[in-house]
């Protein structure tokens, strides 16, 4: 007669006798998954600091007057400010006070020291679209006529260094998750083939009974993914905690492209599927794991 599917999942379970929580698997796992949420966190922030970036600066440009004279320096600015509005396609234009100038160059020459020093004449302005290299000639020439000094930068070409750090950070997050997924999946394998093993007589009586190799695998995948359930939900909560404190820690800069960095609703969802992943990944190694070896073994 044969036994009920409940009956028999729990005999089945009893080829390894070793407590969830008692073997390593379970810490190992959950220290990589709390690396994986931290290492996800921070490429999906840095994705939306480069992207709010982006945003802001598109379209925008900034003139600099070069010149030491402060009359003239003035002159030229109310002149490019002038001609700037009556540009097609500029939507906003706004002339930084000399003083404000003066202010964000205190820090970098000593407070007081900013006195005397030629600081330019700075012009923000808003255009409709992204300029290109042939906009922006246009640009300077049509100021030229009016401001001799006068020199048109794209704000995005600041900031091109810094995008590229920012991506480059990206694809190491995604080069470390990727390790850590091929360190999961070693850590299973390795645990898996230890139990083979380690019952490996039990096995061979649970064979010659009749039992398949995918009964057999069922066993073991049905354990490591268990451990690595656990494993990695406790991870989950290591994780997010580091992100939580590293998040307040730099919202407290209140520096702007830091600010840009908020998580969003998805990426917190992406967060947290990080542990059925995990969970996933082991189940499907332990059981690719335990067929080839049957399959060398019987």
């Amino acid at each position: 007669m044969k036994l009920p599917e409940f009956l028999t999942r729990g005999a089945e379970a009893e080829l390894i006798p070793q407590g969830r929580l008692s073997g390593p698997m379970p810490w190992v796992i959950a220290i990589m998954v709390a690396l994986c949420v931290v290492s996800a966190a921070a490429g999906l922030a840095m994705h939306r600091i480069a992207a709010a970036a982006r945003a802001d600066l598109a379209g925008g440009v900034t003139v600099q007057i070069l010149e030491a004279r402060p009359e003239s320096r003035a002159a030229q600015a109310r002149a490019a400010l002038a001609r700037l509005k009556a540009q097609p396609g500029v939507l906003s234009v706004h002339l930084v006070p000399q003083a404000e100038a003066e202010a964000l160059l205190a820090p970098w020459l000593g407070g007081g020291q900013a006195e005397g020093v030629p600081v330019p004449a700075l012009i923000d302005a808003r255009l409709d679209a992204a300029p290109d290299a042939a906009r922006l000639r246009q640009l300077t020439l049509t100021l030229g006529a009016v401001a001799p000094n006068a020199r048109v930068d794209a704000q995005s070409s600041w900031l091109g260094p810094v995008f590229a750090a920012v991506v480059s950070m990206q694809w190491l997050a995604v080069a470390l998750i990727v390790l850590l997924a091929g360190a999961l999946a070693a850590v299973v394998l390795l645990a898996t083939r230890t139990a083979l093993g380690n019952h490996a007589e039990t096995i061979a009586v649970v064979h010659m009974m009749g039992a398949t190799d995918p009964q057999v695998a069922r066993i073991f995948q049905r354990q490591a993914g268990l451990d690595a359930f656990l494993g990695a939900m406790a991870g989950l909560v290591i994780g997010l905690g580091a992100v939580l404190l590293l998040g307040s820690r730099f919202a407290e800069l209140g520096a702007g492209l830091v600010t840009g960095g908020t998580l969003g609703a998805f990426d917190w969802v992406v967060l947290a599927l990080i542990p059925l992943v995990a969970t996933g990944l082991a189940v499907l190694t332990a059981r690719l794991s335990v067929l080839g070896t049957l399959r060398r073994m019987l």
